[in-house]
């Protein structure tokens, strides 16, 4: 491989003018594609072998033409103080607002409070609920224009009016700690290389990048059926990695130039070293993301599948465009040890002149404490990431609702005025399905299933029975006593499903549950269930995957170990600040509740690929030092000489750009932000520099073990560019000869 992608590095180096307009070309092509496509909305959610899908699909065949996929809002009103809706002037303004929303031409129904039972006790609140005939995402925008004009109408004649729903669920925007995220990353490079070009290269092919991926998710948006946190999380990942690739490839031509090679053959060296470690890491974080399938929710699979595009987007870009740019920016790269006249570059050269030795970087003199100490080392990090994955004990799953917005939306504002006038659970309704075509008497087995359910705990009303034309089918809706992100609802829905096998025994109807509430539950459970399959096919085949890349049994099951005590750590890092609400302030929580549903495998998925990135880079380099004969803990020494900076730089650069993503008004993408940042810090500054190094100072030669039978009948793929040496000193070696070191 390292071959290969030398004679592509230094290809892409000659025909940069190519290079560089093959890219530009996409990147207009994507563009051009996003502009004129429509904006992406929230994708249609479906959890295909769960009751709650299946009760809906059986709605949708049995109330044709009722749209239940369709949008809904709910207009909340609230009389002024000492005053009630049913005062005659306030009557008049809902029953015109009412009358206003009927008048739309995406408007299914209207339901007139009045008349539907929809006034608090005290009368001093009251709702009206709107059905649409197409989906939250699909609503034109006059829809929407009408719907918040009518609730100003109702506001300028002195009532509240707040409106909840999905109705008016808008694209979540990341705010102004996005941009300084990357100001970080832009600063943390021109510290890393000491000069502006060379930092500018990393940042300027990530948002190429990035472009072309969101650009090519928000064209297909419409015809892939995929929301607007698809976009965010690929932005989110594609500029970490993006940069992150394009840093080790620019370093490592950096060291080349410095070992006196010309700019073109630097260039390929690079690319054939350091990019093989970035094809390999790449592979370990699209495995990662595209393993999501198998939790089997299409939402989940779009979004891992659209970021494992970017991922591979980056990769691509820094194999290829990373060299062409460095063919353009020619001496304006130094070599690395020297900087800039700006950065204290001749104060560098002046030292060198005089003969003065070169100093131990900081990652040398930390490998050596961390090899004369591997015990205590290696004990302090354990302990520390035990200590703070503790919270991760009383993790509660859940889907983010109307509840844990942030109090200035109108959504989360109709929320708790429900909740003040009707009760916590008015905001989760459960809609119970009764299924009487195999019943002799359907009527009576919608009084039976209504009747059994009003028996039930926790529960404070329930409808009639709402049978559709043929009278096969009833729709009852339940109202617990407890909100929707509660373990006593959670309860509940089980309780309705446990007593629907009696229900059919006795009747023969079938009973389901749905709703968004019984939706969420449905979804954290099959979370649940894929989390070790999950695991044991991502960790699994990247584990193969290191084995090809390091020659060694014990290095990738270090890596393995070692990932899961970050994440563990990093989801309790999340479990004290969502759900304890530790620091919430500082990162503006300003709900707390239970932990997204998704959080776990994806924290699994994500966290593991991009985990495994700075152990390729890292071991990466110690390997191809023993492999050259130092002695294991000199290894050691000398893969964190020659990686430390890059990959602290590399690590810093994605806690940034995580951690700007904490800004966002989406509380999915706010945990996602802080749960990846987390990681980041845990993997890269406790795993890969303390506990990696101490494991392999106590192993020694151990640690580069590998059997025979498996060392012949594994591909040599060359990582460390051996391949490359032979050719440029005119031998020829076996290439089993390469793998011998690897079994000392």
């Amino acid at each position: 491989m390292a071959t290969f992608l030398y004679k592509l590095g230094r290809l892409a180096f000659r025909r940069r003018h190519l290079a560089a307009l093959i890219w530009v070309a996409l990147l207009t092509l994507a563009g051009v594609g996003a502009a004129s496509a429509p904006s992406a909305g929230n994708s249609s959610f479906s959890i295909p072998g769960t009751e709650a899908q299946k009760a809906f699909d059986l709605l949708e065949q049995r109330f044709p033409g009722q749209s239940a996929d369709g949008a809904t809002a709910r207009v909340v009103f609230k009389a002024p103080a000492g005053q009630k809706m049913t005062d005659a002037g306030h009557k008049a303004t809902v029953e015109k607002t009412v009358h206003t929303l009927s008048d739309g031409s995406e408007v299914a129904s209207v339901a007139d409070p009045y008349q539907s039972n929809a006034v608090s006790k005290d009368g001093t609140i009251a709702y009206a609920s709107v059905k649409y005939d197409v989906s939250g995402m699909e609503l034109e925008e006059s829809t929407k224009d009408a719907l918040e004009d009518a609730a100003q109408q109702a506001r300028d004649a002195g009532l509240t009016v707040e409106i909840g729903g999905d109705a008016l669920q808008a694209v979540p925007e990341t705010g102004s700690t996005e941009i300084i995220g990357i100001a970080i990353a832009a600063v943390v490079l021109v510290i890393t290389f000491g000069s502006l070009i060379a930092a500018g290269l990393p940042l300027l092919t990530a948002l190429i990048g990035v472009g072309i991926g969101v650009s090519s998710i928000t064209a297909l948006a419409g015809v892939l059926d995929l929301g607007s946190t698809t976009s965010t999380l690929a932005m989110m990942i594609g500029l970490a990695v993006g940069i992150d690739y394009a840093l080790f490839i620019v370093s490592r031509y950096r060291a080349e130039l410095a070992e006196g090679r010309e700019r073109e053959e630097a260039a390929g060296r690079a690319v054939g070293t350091a990019g093989s470690a970035v094809v390999f890491a790449g592979l370990t974080v699209i495995i990662a993301l595209v393993g999501l399938a198998v939790v089997n929710i299409p939402m989940l699979t779009k979004m891992g599948v659209a970021a494992a595009g970017t991922v591979a987007i980056a990769v691509l870009i820094a194999l290829t465009m990373i060299p062409a740019l460095l063919g353009y920016a020619g001496r304006r790269v130094k070599p690395a040890g020297e900087k800039s006249k700006l950065l204290g570059g001749a104060r560098a050269a002046r030292k060198k002149e005089a003969g003065e030795p070169a100093k131990a970087n900081m990652g040398t003199r930390w490998a050596s404490f961390v090899v004369r100490r591997p015990v205590a080392v290696l004990l302090l990090g354990v302990v520390g990431l035990g200590a703070a994955a503790v919270p991760a004990a009383s993790l509660q799953l859940g889907l983010p609702d109307d509840g844990s917005q942030p109090t200035s939306t109108t959504q989360r504002r109709a929320y708790d005025l429900l909740s003040e006038g009707f009760g916590a659970g008015f905001n989760g309704p459960l809609l119970v399905v009764v299924d009487a075509k195999g019943s002799d008497a359907p009527k009576d087995a919608f009084t039976d299933v209504s009747d059994r359910i009003k028996g039930l705990d926790n529960v404070v009303a329930v409808t009639p029975p709402a049978p559709n034309k043929a009278g096969d089918t009833a729709t009852i809706t339940v109202i617990p006593e407890s909100k929707p992100s509660s373990a006593p609802t959670e309860d509940l829905v089980h309780a309705i499903r446990d007593a629907g096998g009696d229900i059919k025994a006795d009747t023969g109807a079938e009973t389901l549950v749905t709703g968004a509430t019984a939706m969420n539950i449905d979804v954290s459970q099959k979370l649940n269930d894929a989390l070790l399959p999950y695991l044991v096919l991502v960790v699994g085949l990247a584990f193969l995957l290191l084995i090809v890349v390091f020659r060694s049994i014990l290095v990738p099951l270090k890596a393995a170990l070692g990932f899961l005590l970050s994440v563990m750590a990093a989801l309790g890092a999340v479990v004290a600040v969502f759900q304890w609400g530790w620091l919430s302030g500082l990162m503006g929580v300003e709900e707390t509740g239970p932990v997204m549903s998704m959080m776990p495998i994806f924290m699994v998925g994500v966290v593991f690929g991009l985990a495994m990135d700075y152990e390729v880079f890292l071991v990466t380099r110690m390997r191809e030092a023993h492999v050259h004969g130092e002695k294991p803990s000199q290894a050691v020494v000398t893969g964190f000489r020659y990686g430390a900076r890059v990959v602290t730089a590399a690590a810093v650069i994605m806690m940034a750009v995580f951690a700007g993503f904490i800004g966002s008004s989406e509380s999915m993408v706010k945990m996602i932000g802080f749960g990846l940042a987390i990681a980041v810090f845990f993997d890269a500054f406790v795993v890969r520099m303390a506990i990696v190094p101490a494991v392999l100072a106590l192993l020694g030669k151990k640690a580069w073990w590998l059997p025979g039978w498996l060392d012949r009948a594994l591909p040599n793929v060359d990582v460390e560019g051996e391949g490359l040496r032979t050719a440029a000193d005119g031998k020829h070696t076996d290439p089993d000869e390469d793998r011998v070191p690897a079994r000392t």
